[in-house]
């Protein structure tokens, strides 16, 4: 089970630090979703990006309009936990 989001904090550019439930912290850099492209395209507006919250319920962090990342990739980018088996495949 990947642990909750309980808080996250806006660094610079497209760097947030995050800290999970299990104590565990770190700071994950954004910039890759710029060139994902689709829903992510909405980075590309520093002002939106740094509007996120903590969504306490799901232990996500999300956007307006429904904009996550999942996160099992939040807690391996931060952590550099490997990400679940069933997510490699």
């Amino acid at each position: 089970m990947i642990p909750d989001i309980i808080s996250a904090t806006y660094i610079d550019h497209y760097n947030i630090e995050i800290t999970f439930d299990d104590g565990k912290k770190g700071v994950v850099d954004f910039s890759k979703y710029l060139e994902k492209g689709g829903i992510f395209d909405r980075f590309k507006d520093i002002e939106y990006f740094k509007n996120f919250a903590v969504n306490e319920e799901l232990g996500i962090i999300a956007w307006k309009d429904g904009v996550d990342v999942s996160p099992e990739t939040l807690y391996s980018a931060a952590t550099g936990a490997p990400l679940p088996a069933w997510v490699e495949s």
